[in-house]
């Protein structure tokens, strides 16, 4: 039951739902999916808009202010100077099975932005965040992501072998980014962090822009755990 219900809870966060939704989303009988939101939202994890649909609750935010992450302290300290740098959004990602999810975002004061939200669960088959964590992951994940991805194995590899990837309207139209790994003490990749704005404005080469800045972010990150 716990899984059924932690399926509710990733379903409303991708984006708010009513029921309908929910039980298309999680492939749960009516009944059950009713049941679990409702019991969900009785302890705040999930709460309802005047529309009805559900989202996710305030106890969710209440939860992960008690939560101590390195990572998340370390990007803290060093986005913003990134953000500084670039004028551009920035953001880290980790891998989660075949996806990859947005734990800390910034966006630049001003202009046309990338906005991914903290929480965003994004696939492994676009974007050059997904190259990064792809390119360092296991071989059974890489066998299972690339099959439906816009790049190759040959990508990953050239990937690892200059430390940052760079892609150009691969995950959304108009949007490119440079990402680089950040390692933990075991010199393991753990994350991404990475780089997006508009093609108009970064270009379409912005590996040649960014990619010093990024790699210095990601080396500044490490240190940091």
């Amino acid at each position: 039951m716990l899984d059924k219900a932690m399926s509710v809870l990733h379903a409303v966060a991708d984006s708010p739902c009513g029921l309908a939704d929910l039980c298309e989303r999680t492939e749960l009988p009516r009944a059950t999916a009713h049941r679990l939101a409702v019991g969900l939202e009785t302890h705040r994890l999930l709460a309802r808009d005047g529309d009805g649909q559900w989202h996710i609750g305030p106890a969710v935010t209440e939860l992960a202010r008690h939560v101590k992450d390195p990572l998340l302290a370390a990007g803290a300290s060093v986005l913003p100077r990134l953000r500084e740098l670039t004028g551009e959004s920035v953001q880290l990602y980790r891998r989660e099975g075949t996806s990859r999810i947005c734990v800390a975002a910034l966006e630049p004061p001003a202009g046309l932005r990338d906005t991914v939200p903290v929480g965003t669960r994004l696939p492994m088959t676009a974007g050059s965040g997904a190259k990064v964590l792809l390119a360092y992951a296991d071989t059974a994940t890489q066998h299972a992501v690339l099959p439906a991805a816009s790049f190759s194995d040959r990508t990953l590899a050239e990937v690892r072998k200059r430390g940052w990837a760079q892609s150009v309207a691969e995950r959304e139209p108009g949007v490119a980014s440079v990402s680089a790994p950040v390692r933990d003490a075991r010199g393991v990749v753990i994350a991404a962090v990475s780089v997006s704005g508009p093609i108009d404005r970064i270009g379409r080469r912005p590996g040649a822009r960014w990619a010093a800045d990024l790699v210095a972010a990601a080396e500044a990150l490490t240190r940091r755990l």
